[in-house]
């Protein structure tokens, strides 16, 4: 017999989220949404049900309502059975909202616009406020195109036609580039995701191998150690502004942290006895510890282990390139970017392509020149896999064969 048992959606979540119905038989699950909403701290999990408190009265007609799914979900197994008919989900699915009928939690059926305006709200809540912006930004560009099509887009809208003409529609009529078109199929897909997951959706093409996410290789750079050495030796103190941001520059050019975290560096955070730094990181939430570089020890002890106030993330990117400048480093380069679906190759001085984020990827790129595993890079940059970490990091094809040319196989 199989076993049924109820999950919520974000069990963590300080506001009320969905109840899954998941229904394990022969090796295989069965998801429902039942369409009830629980805050967290009245569930029990071990009970699998709501608590019995005075806090939340209507506990028993709750718990009623739940039974009724996993009632419903063995009767429907049970009678599958009975007709000698193999399960698989589809046919659960049909038989239990047959089993449920009228018991059944009905939801609004939403719009896929509606849904999307719900969501962002909802997300707002739990969700970083960069990520609620890009949510903002993508509806805005599908409402753009729906009103460019002169008719509706829905659940159903969203095919392999659609996405082609989606595509084009943002890459001519709005001049974006790959990357930025591709970070809008994202969120769609994101939205049509947790749609079907509150089944809202049954259109599932947005899930097939063509509905992809484009993705172009940036023109990103990384500096070396002697152009950090040139930085470092840079005497900014006439010019304050300069001299703060090129020190919390250097920072994370020494630690691998993202801006969000060099820039919150704290006396708490350095372990003076084992000369390491540990950092909860802001993203990720995951704690790691970084062997404290010469260059980061000579700038904390200049701020007594708390850094100076930070610029906005936008002005210290306009910043620390007039820092690269007065270093030297302007060694031209071509970039390469597809926009409006063309190639466009411009030169550019290299001072003008650094950023806070070149800061990390400098750190990943120049400890792994230097031979230190990935794995001991990644436990500090947080990638999951060294798939992902090798398409981080910068390095030539000279640089590749300089390394090699030490390795045990080309010296036998």
């Amino acid at each position: 017999m199989g076993k049924a048992k109820f999950k919520l959606k974000e069990p963590n979540s300080k506001t009320e989220t969905l109840i899954y119905l998941n229904f394990y038989y022969n090796y295989k699950r069965f998801k429902y949404s039942t369409g009830e909403k629980i805050n967290p701290r009245f569930w029990n999990d071990t009970f699998q049900r709501v608590k019995e408190t005075k806090q939340f009265p209507e506990y028993p007609e709750f718990n009623a309502r739940l039974d009724k799914f996993q009632n419903g979900i063995n009767n429907a197994y049970r009678r599958i059975l009975n007709d000698g008919v193999q399960p698989n989900n589809a046919i659960l699915k049909k038989e239990l909202e047959a089993e449920l009928s009228d018991n059944i939690i009905k939801q609004n059926k939403l719009s896929l616009f509606e849904f999307i305006e719900k969501f962002i709200e909802e997300s707002k809540l739990v969700k970083k406020e960069g990520t609620v912006k890009v949510y903002k930004t993508s509806f805005k560009y599908l409402q753009k195109f729906a009103s460019h099509l002169r008719t509706g887009i829905d659940f159903e809208s969203i095919t392999l036609d659609f996405y082609n003409q989606y595509i084009h529609y943002l890459s001519t009529k709005h001049n974006l580039s790959a990357n930025t078109v591709g970070k809008h199929i994202k969120t769609l897909k994101t939205f049509m995701s947790e749609a079907t997951e509150r089944g809202l959706n049954e259109n599932y093409e947005f899930k097939k191998n063509k509905f992809k996410t484009l993705r172009e290789e940036a023109d990103t750079v990384y500096l070396s150690v002697e152009e950090l050495n040139k930085i470092e030796k840079l005497d900014l103190t006439a010019l304050p502004r300069l001299e703060r941001v090129k020190d919390l520059f250097l920072v994370g050019c020494y630690t691998g942290l993202r801006f969000s975290d060099f820039t919150q560096i704290n006396p708490e955070n350095i372990i003076d006895s084992k000369s390491l730094m540990q950092v909860r990181t802001q993203k990720t939430g995951e704690r790691v510890f970084i062997p404290l570089h010469r260059v980061v020890k000579n700038i904390l002890k200049k701020y007594d282990n708390k850094l100076p106030k930070a610029f906005t993330n936008q002005v210290m990117n306009r910043y620390i390139k007039e820092v690269c400048s007065i270093a030297g480093i302007k060694e031209e380069l071509e970039t390469t970017i597809t926009k409006g679906g063309k190639l466009i190759k411009t030169p550019e001085k290299k001072f003008n392509l650094i950023s806070t984020h070149t800061a990390r990827r400098s750190f990943a790129t120049n400890l792994y020149l230097a031979d230190v595993p990935s794995i001991s890079i990644m436990k500090i940059t947080g990638h999951k896999s060294e798939k992902s970490f090798l398409k981080y990091i910068r390095v030539t094809q000279e640089q590749n064969a300089d390394k090699l040319l030490n390795h045990p196989f080309f010296n036998s």
